[in-house]
């Protein structure tokens, strides 16, 4: 059952006065019920991801693949498979027996159909030639399944026009410079230059460090991983600018074009950050071979053994996965890049190749501008990462997952980050509500994430299936990780908080001279960096987080940095999602006599091994 999604108040709610004008109608939204603005600018944004209208239910199968005709797993199916979606007409179902599908080359699902199987451990798609256990290294660096027009798409830099004024976060429209060659239902990049915006940073103080202070390089939104002097990590500098997004671009967004009118564009949903002409804000095209995939989708099948990941949507929009397995990969479980409003939901993602730091053993990336993605009611575990999101994620809710043993397999005891919005500078604006998971962080690996919303979810302080002492904490935001807003939370569990502090400052008192950080676990650890122990808090993620009715096991009251208030049910959904049952929702309740109700994605997972 799909959930008409609500903007927070301050969003503009444009759709009805678009209703019949040329081109396509901009998502109509309703702000909720609550007259109070809970979250402060400028983490304020529309939450309103995934595909409109839901995902489709497909009855029309337009061919039906049977597994023991192509040997049960014996023959590559590649061939066979990739004729069938060929042929199938748009809307319609390509349909795979249960059994066992090898697919050593990888499929492309590049148009607007459905790829489904008889259910996720029945039908099964594999890879013999890809990842390989314990290492890196694979045979064929390719995923099982590509969503969208090409393996490789990009935006076409030829293409890039000037903004004249700048956009503003919850506008719906833009000037350009030159609108000709925009049109109705394009799917196109708004960006703008940070790197080239920026100046030196001077860092917080070290202990011991008599010296100069080194800086840092950051505009006045993100920080990007480049120091003075510099460091060893540095070593990917300058490269990393153009990684994951156009170069010096990290912060950006894909949008999707209502209409065009003389040099105003019009967007179909908000503008979620503000960016500038100061930065030289631009809009971009895609490649006329690479125009977004639409209305595609995976569903009832296990993936397992790619090289590049199991699945990629790339330059894909309103499509999605359900109800999948997918694990055993090298590269990211299930990559969106270049990707528009794509649903991942009702899946489970687990035990990738090899869970070491690196890049080869994420569970689940956004990247490449991915933008209003919605991951919803998925189990996802032991992966390096669960997640990682890098210069993108726009408007995108990650909503009622399970996330859990993050793990670096040669070092059991550090604990990886949790939910997350970051691991590339640039990312803004994801909410992550009604989640378990071990922690949430916001990492400085390669620069900073900023304007993200924590809202009712738990998170545990410990991983289900490890114990660990390596930077316990429920909540952690590393430095430059600004204006986070965390709402409604319960932190830590009943019983277990021995030896754990509510805050720590970060301050050096009564630490040494080269930690300024506590040893043990900590609710709070806001402002660190844990490739400098000896620094002491960045001052501006203690001034720009909110924390209000968050609730923990170790004070056991609930905390607010405002003044306390009603909270609402949900900050993107107006009724109780149907895959909650019977159960209670929310399902989080920081305020009540009962803390913690059940959530389905958990339930799912069984009782977990113990530490």
């Amino acid at each position: 059952m799909k959930m008409t999604a609500v903007p927070l108040l301050g969003a503009l709610c444009l759709g009805a006065a678009l209703v019949g004008a040329a081109g396509i109608d901009p998502l109509s939204t309703q702000p909720p019920a609550s007259s109070v603005q809970l979250i402060p600018e400028p983490g304020r944004t529309t939450w309103a991801p995934g595909v409109r209208d839901g995902i489709p239910a497909r009855s029309t199968i337009c061919a039906t693949i049977a597994a023991h005709a192509l040997g049960n797993g014996m023959d590559d199916a590649a061939a066979a498979i990739q004729q069938a979606i060929d042929d199938c007409p748009a809307g319609q179902t390509v349909q795979l027996s249960a059994g066992t599908f090898l697919l050593n080359r990888f499929v492309l699902l590049n148009k607007g159909i459905t790829l489904r199987g008889a259910g996720p451990k029945l039908t099964k798609l594999t890879k013999t030639n890809g990842a390989r256990a314990g290492t890196y290294l694979v045979d064929d660096a390719s995923p099982i399944i590509i969503v969208g027009p090409s393996r490789w798409p990009k935006p076409d830099p030829e293409t890039s026009v000037d903004l004249t004024a700048d956009a503003v976060q919850g506008a719906m429209s833009i000037e350009v410079k030159d609108a000709s060659g925009f049109s109705s239902g394009q799917i196109v990049l708004l960006d703008h230059d940070d790197y080239n915006a920026g100046a030196w940073l001077p860092l917080p103080r070290r202990l011991g460090n008599d010296g100069a202070a080194p800086r840092i390089w950051a505009s006045d939104y993100v920080v990007f991983n480049r120091h003075d002097p510099p460091e060893p990590s540095d070593g990917r500098f300058p490269d990393s600018l153009e990684w994951f997004a156009r170069v010096n671009r990290p912060v950006n967004e894909l949008k999707e074009i209502a209409r065009v009118a003389g040099k105003t564009i019009t967007f179909t949903t908000p503008v979620h950050i503000t960016y500038t002409t100061a930065k030289r804000a631009q809009l971009t095209r895609y490649y006329p071979n690479d125009t977004h995939v639409r209305e595609a989708g995976i569903e009832d099948l296990t993936v397992s053994g790619g090289g590049n990941g199991n699945i990629r949507f790339e330059a894909a929009a309103y499509s999605w996965v359900k109800n999948i397995e997918n694990t055993f990969w090298g590269g990211e479980g299930i990559a969106v890049d270049h990707s528009f409003r794509v649903e991942i939901r009702d899946s489970t993602i687990h035990h990738g190749a090899f869970s070491e730091p690196g890049g080869a053993g994420y569970a689940l990336s956004l990247a490449q501008g991915s933008s209003e993605v919605l991951i919803e009611n998925n189990a996802v575990h032991d992966a390096n990462k669960v997640m990682v999101v890098r210069s993108s994620g726009a408007g995108s809710v990650v909503g009622y997952n399970y996330m859990d043993n993050g793990i670096i397999a040669s070092n059991l005891e550090w604990i990886e980050t949790g939910l997350n919005g970051s691991h590339m500078v640039g990312s803004h604006h994801i909410l992550f509500e009604g989640n378990e998971s071990f922690n949430y962080d916001s990492d400085n690996t390669h620069g900073s994430a900023i304007a993200m919303t924590v809202f009712r979810n738990h998170l545990v302080g410990r991983r289900a299936g490890y114990g660990g002492s390596g930077n316990r904490r429920a909540a952690g935001l590393m430095f430059g990780s600004w204006w986070h807003t965390f709402i409604g939370n319960v932190l830590g569990e009943d019983g277990r908080m021995e030896g754990w502090s509510y805050d720590d400052p970060g301050d050096g008192i009564g630490g040494s001279t080269s930690n300024a950080w506590q040893d043990g676990g900590a609710i709070w650890r806001l402002g660190y960096d844990p490739g400098h122990w000896d620094q002491i808090a960045d001052p501006k993620v203690r001034q720009t987080v909110v924390r209000d009715g968050n609730f923990d096991f170790v004070t056991g009251r609930v905390h607010w940095d405002r003044t306390p208030r009603d909270l609402p049910d949900s900050l993107y959904l107006t009724a109780k999602p149907a895959f909650f049952g019977d159960r209670p929702w929310p399902w989080v309740n920081p305020s009540g006599a009962v803390k913690l109700g059940t959530l389905p994605a958990r339930e799912r997972m069984g009782d977990p091994p113990a530490p």
